[in-house]
């Protein structure tokens, strides 16, 4: 640990707004309470993709609620903490609302960078590794900004509840496939992290997306998938020293064991 005793954490996939109210808010509260504990430590904050269920800024409109949440990352903003938040594939739509209101850093794509000696590699995660190209390529349309445009056409009664349902689809129809661990070579991520490491060495690789938390070792690097918090609110800790995937559980930090 550094003199400092200031770590950096790593969370994703919170999907806040599903799959009800209810739920929601039970699950905001718990992150929330998650970032009172760890604010006395963090030096940055990283929340890689789907923080939302989905997300869409229109120029004067945003989607209702998630106050909490906000109030709670300004306050950190505020004090210091750096906070990045990657865009991922249920709040793509993510524009500079955040970053003017709340002090965040955006990321579209890929981030690294260096933190006591060791190099990371972040990203949300979808879209990467071999396959999916029907994904690949609606990915490409649903960011472009001609589709932006003619979604905000849409009146954010309308435009907003119809999204959230087709997003609600589309996390149902893959929560099969996330509970599913077939080894690591049938990991889409992992033969990511693969192929990028041969080009060049990162230490740390961290990704959201698969929902399913991972911690798996290729040669001198490692592949951490922070899991979600629609069931195992998990997360990362760098401690300066070492990369370790924890549980928040009953408002205390526990190792994550798999089994």
């Amino acid at each position: 640990m550094a003199a400092d005793g200031k770590y950096l954490y790593f969370a994703s996939d919170l999907h806040l707004g599903a799959p009800n109210a209810l739920q929601s808010i039970q699950r905001e509260k718990a992150f929330i309470a998650w970032l009172n504990y760890i604010q006395p430590t963090a030096k940055a904050i990283y929340l890689l993709g789907d923080v939302f269920d989905f997300w869409f800024e229109y120029k004067t409109v945003v989607p209702k609620g998630y106050t909490r949440l906000f109030g709670k990352l300004a306050e950190l903003s505020d004090t210091g903490i750096e906070i990045h938040f990657f865009k991922g594939n249920h709040d793509m739509w993510v524009l500079d609302y955040f970053e003017k209101e709340l002090g965040l850093q955006i990321h579209s794509n890929e981030l690294t960078f260096e933190w006591a000696n060791k190099r990371f590699y972040l990203h949300h995660g979808d879209g990467l590794g071999p396959g999916d190209y029907k994904y690949k390529f609606l990915k490409q349309i649903f960011r472009s900004p001609i589709c932006q445009w003619l979604f905000a056409r849409l009146h954010p009664n309308f435009g907003i509840q119809l999204a959230s349902i087709l997003s609600k689809r589309s996390r149902a129809n893959g929560g099969t496939k996330d509970i599913i661990y077939n080894g690591p070579q049938q990991e889409w991520l992992y033969a990511y992290v693969q192929e990028i490491e041969s080009k060049q060495h990162h230490d740390f690789y961290l990704f959201g997306h698969r929902h399913l938390p991972l911690s798996l070792p290729h040669q001198n690097a490692l592949y951490v998938n922070t899991g979600d918090w629609l069931k195992y609110q998990t997360f990362a800790r760098f401690d300066n020293d070492q990369l370790a995937l924890l549980q928040w559980v009953d408002n205390e930090v526990r190792p994550y064991n798999a089994d």
